[in-house]
This record gives C-alpha cells, structure tokens and sequence, in this order.
C-alpha cells in the first residue's frame, strides 16, 4: 500500500505551473554568474596582477602592497560562500541598501570571487618564463607595456583555464544564493523539487546546470588550446 509521501513522489510535476518559474530561475542564475565573473573576474584580474608585479623580484616590486593584497587574498579566500554572505551583511546593508535578494547575492558573489581570481591569476603569471620579461625590460620596455604585451598574452591560454574553472565555482555559489532570497537554479531546485518531493523537478535544475557548465568548459578548453597552438 502506497504512502502519501510515495504518492507525491510517483507523481509528475505541473510544469504549465513550474515552467515559468524555472525559466526565470535560470535567468537569475546567468544573471548572477555574468555579473560576477565581469566584476569579480576584473578586479581579481588587477589584484592577480598586482600580486604577481609587486612580489619580490616583481617589475612593480614593493613588499607593503604584496604583503597587504596577500594577506587579504588569504584571509578572504578560504571563507565558505555562505559564511561569506553573514560575514558581510553590513557591508552588503551599506552597499546595495538591503541583504536579501539577488541583488545582495550577486555582491557577495562578486566580492567572493574576486579573491579567488586573484590567487589563479597569480599562479599562472608566476609560470610565466622570467626571461621573457628581462628580456623586454633590456629593450627598454615599461611595466605597464610589459603587462600588456608580455605578461598577458604569455598568460593567455592558461588564464583562460583558469576563468573556466571560477565560471565552475561561481555557478556552485549561485546554487547557495537561495538562502538571501536570491532566486536561481539552486534555490527552485530546493523549493520546489526537495521540499515538496519532486524529484524531477530537482533533476531539471542539476540537468540544465551540467549543461551550463559542460558548455563553459568545453568553450574553455577550446579557447585556451587555439590560443597556445598560436
């Protein structure tokens, strides 16, 4: 004999009624992850930098401002996502004016981000070889010319491996966004598969997320190997 929670399990979900609200999760979820890797991704790509210019032996070096954005790096970096988000709430109050909502989500998100970015923009400038760039500095090169034309391209194609795997990490924060009323895939899947035993309703949401995901990585994969083959 069936139960009542068997029976809401066996039964098929009203998409006639989902189907908008699925849709407008997945617009909340690219939305929040588009705004974060253009914002986290640039200011992380300019602490990554400055991190890997003013490190000792660095063309910019100067240990106070290496010191001080590793240090932050550090701090930051390790804090899980949803810790991050009570963390900074007055500073979410004081930015965006409220802590709830996509709007709020997507702050922390970016703020998040931009920590990690800086630590893999670093790893893959310190790969770079040292005489490549003393070899421009012995033309007369500056820093600025030898960030834009040397250290950047040089970087290119692992820097693009490196995005790939934050637009990964930051599709994984989006899922937690749900807690601030933040919207997205993450939280239609908790609301309205996991709580109200629908199953299917959950495996759309992670379907149409290793989908995204599938695609950023293939793009990824494909655009870092046309750039090194260069």
């Amino acid at each position: 004999m069936s139960t009542p929670i068997n029976e809401l399990i066996l039964a098929q979900p009203n998409w006639e009624r989902l189907g908008p609200t699925f849709i407008e999760a997945i617009g909340d979820t690219m939305w929040m992850v588009a705004i974060t890797m253009v914002v986290g991704g640039f200011f992380g790509l300019l602490l990554g930098i400055l991190l890997y210019t003013t490190r000792p032996g660095g063309i910019l070096q100067s240990s106070p401002i290496y010191w001080l954005i590793n240090i932050a790096v550090n701090f930051f970096r390790p804090i899980p996502f949803i810790i991050m988000i009570a963390m900074l709430y007055p500073i979410t109050l004081s930015v965006v004016g409220t802590t709830i909502g996509r709007e709020a989500a997507t702050f922390v998100m970016c703020f998040s981000a931009t920590f990690t970015v800086a630590r893999i923009v670093e790893q893959n400038l310190v790969a770079i070889d040292p005489g490549v760039i003393e070899a421009a500095r012995s033309m007369g090169a500056g820093p600025w010319k030898i960030i834009k034309s040397v250290i950047l391209p040089e970087a290119l194609g692992p820097l693009i491996l490196g995005y790939t795997f934050i637009f990964i990490a930051v599709i994984d924060m989006s899922a937690m966004a749900g807690y601030i009323g933040g919207g997205g895939l993450g939280d239609f899947a908790i609301v309205y598969g996991y709580r109200q035993f629908e199953p299917q309703v959950t495996w759309a949401a992670v379907i149409v997320i290793v989908v995204i995901v599938q695609l950023a990585q293939f793009l990824g994969n494909w655009l870092s190997k046309k750039v090194m083959r260069r």
